[in-house]
């Protein structure tokens, strides 16, 4: 009767030798037989170290035991228990030996048989509890893998719902930071990106998390160049920095390093656009869950951030002319339209500016209209160079262009407006080997607090300031009050 090669500990507790005899007979070989004599029964450590397959239990032995260790022998779970109803009394009837926790109760003379039937019962039994202990833990590992995998489910719905909700790049990357914070403590995240520029080459995109120092900014910025270059495969030729606005004491950052720094790439059918820098503690150490989700998210993160990238792009190109790479009429008539309400609400000043390049036909007439498209494309550039953040240029048409000026009196547009005017004046041009020069004629309008004009009126009078100054010569400033013109011709302001 062996279970494999196990050796089967049989207890018994204040049995007679000769009844300890008939059950090495009954069982043979593969038991292991200790019986405990009356004055000396284990302790409750004995039976903490071991668990025999069945302890033997004459009912007088068990009447004489403590309460506390008859308990005790109760609450053995993989221990099975037989009682010996030995004694000339009354033993218990079968409900009170299911109640004491026995797995049977004997009535002596014991034969052979009943020994056998009473051991391979408790083997039953065990086997059962094996079985259920088996089982329990299966269940307790799926439950756990489950609850992983929901946690995992949840996580990467929670970033693709919040990347999903933007098409502004550091707001998704200010989302990513906060959603990435459920898997482990991240103390900032920073980003970059590259696409190939109208030459060809690359062109990067850098956005850096704040409370960086002159330093530690320059070797952020050179950190993420050097990830660019090596997942893009080539090196980047220009690239922008913009902030994003995270700005929390905790977000200063250590200096990148393999030990703080978590660089992942962004990457759309297989081509990689951009790249991730998560700073952790140097002490943290990511398992294989938080890596599984790592890379989930960045492949979420990137499929939002490519569409970001592409929106933009998109928008820009619809903004903005083609040729100038400033912004174009219809996005100058939606600006001044908001601009007005600003106007209106807020009782600032607003000047428009808009001037036109003087005898610019000729150019196309002599040099030909690629050398007219260059003077146009350096004509924004200036305008990008000498306009203040807050004013915004546009093309306006043709060779004409305008520039929106908020919070300006008329003065101050007067004084812009001008040097906008020298600076193109002393402009020199270069196309076939031959140089040039282009003026302009510039048209000012000033709309003072409270004003209720439209934008028709404010375009219309600073039309008519630009006639002043083309019919006055051209190459001049003119405001839109004929009564307190001012003009300029030279570099000499005249009232």
């Amino acid at each position: 009767m062996r279970r494999g090669n196990r050796t089967e500990l049989i207890w018994g507790l204040g049995l007679s030798d000769e009844f300890m005899k008939e059950l090495e007979q009954a069982l043979g070989p593969g038991y292991q037989m200790r019986n405990w004599p009356v004055n000396a029964l284990p302790s409750r450590r004995d039976m903490d170290k071991t668990s025999p397959l069945t302890v033997w239990v004459p009912l007088s032995v068990w009447n004489a035991l403590p309460p506390s260790s008859r308990r005790h022998l109760r609450d053995w779970e993989l221990t099975q228990r037989v009682l010996i109803l030995d004694g000339p009394h009354e033993g218990p009837d079968v409900e009170e030996i299911l109640e004491l926790g026995f797995l049977t109760a004997l009535t002596p003379p014991v034969s052979t048989n009943k020994i056998r039937d009473a051991v391979f019962r408790a083997k039953e039994v065990r086997g059962l509890y094996d079985d259920i202990f088996s089982m329990t833990r299966e269940i307790m590992l799926e439950r756990e893998l489950l609850a992983r995998k929901t946690d995992q489910i949840i996580f990467l719905n929670t970033v693709l719902t919040r990347a999903s909700q933007s098409l502004e790049p550091s707001i998704i990357l200010a989302n990513a930071r906060e959603d990435l914070s459920l898997l482990f403590p991240v103390h900032g995240l920073q980003g970059a990106f590259w696409q190939p520029g109208d030459d060809g080459r690359l062109v990067g995109e850098l956005f850096l998390a704040p409370c960086h120092d002159q330093q530690s900014r320059q070797t952020w910025i050179d950190y993420l160049l050097a990830s660019s270059v090596k997942l893009a495969g080539g090196p980047v030729d220009g690239f922008t920095v913009e902030n994003l606005n995270q700005a929390l004491p905790e977000d200063c950052l250590t200096l990148p390093s393999p030990q703080t720094t978590v660089l992942l790439p962004l990457k759309v059918a297989g081509s990689a656009f951009g790249c991730l820098a998560i700073s952790k503690d140097k002490d943290l150490r990511l398992g294989k869950d938080h890596v599984t989700s790592l890379t989930a998210a960045a492949n979420h993160l990137a499929l939002a951030l490519r569409n970001a990238m592409l929106f933009r792009e998109v928008k820009t190109k619809a903004d903005h002319d083609g040729l100038t790479l400033i912004h174009n009429r219809q996005s100058f008539d939606d600006k001044i339209a908001d601009e007005l309400k600003r106007h209106q609400r807020y009782r600032q000043s607003l000047s428009l500016l808009l001037f036109d390049l003087d005898h610019f036909k000729s150019i196309n007439d002599t040099l030909g209209h690629q050398a007219g498209d260059l003077v146009l494309k350096d004509i924004g550039a200036i305008l990008e160079e000498s306009c203040r953040e807050t004013d915004f240029a546009a093309r306006y048409g043709g060779e004409e262009f305008v520039v929106i000026m908020p919070q300006t009196n008329e003065d101050q547009a007067w004084v812009l407006a001008e040097r906008l005017r020298r600076k193109i004046e002393h402009k020199n041009f270069q196309y076939a080997d031959k140089q040039f020069q282009v003026t302009c004629s510039i048209g000012v309008a000033t709309l003072t607090p409270g004003a209720l004009s439209r934008k028709e009126e404010l375009i219309r009078r600073a039309d008519e300031a630009l006639y002043l100054a083309k019919s006055n010569g051209r190459n001049m400033v003119c405001v839109s009050n004929v009564q307190d013109q001012k003009k300029v011709v030279g570099l000499v302001r005249q009232g």
